[in-house]
């Protein structure tokens, strides 16, 4: 078993910035994929950015340049910093830890940005 715990959501003006942070504990094994998702009200959750154990990265075109995702694997936690912050980025983050047999959530943080 994997327990996410996040942190760092909150409310921010558009422009601002948030880094949010996702720590896991448990059966910790390697390779591995941590990935942040997000979910607004009446959309699909939808994968923001995400960053495989040896460090390659990748991202939705729509935080490109905005968004950037780190890890530091000795502590098992994840990083997405959010800078430039828009109105539509309002949604509920969401970590996830996955290796090629198991896959596991944390509850979510709320991220909203007011206009």
């Amino acid at each position: 078993q994997v327990q996410l715990v996040e942190s760092g959501g909150g409310l921010v003006q558009a422009g601002g910035s948030l880094r949010l942070s996702c720590a896991a504990s448990g059966s910790i094994f390697s390779p591995n994929t941590m990935t942040w998702y997000r979910q607004a009200p009446g959309n699909q959750r939808a994968l923001v950015a995400a960053m495989t154990s040896g460090g390659s990265a990748n991202y939705a075109d729509s935080v490109k340049g905005r968004f950037t995702i780190s890890r530091d694997n000795a502590k098992n936690t994840v990083y997405l910093q959010m800078n430039s912050l828009k109105p539509e980025d309002t949604a509920v983050y969401y970590c996830n830890f996955r290796t090629s047999v198991r896959s596991y959530w944390g509850q979510g943080t709320q991220v909203t940005v007011s206009s």
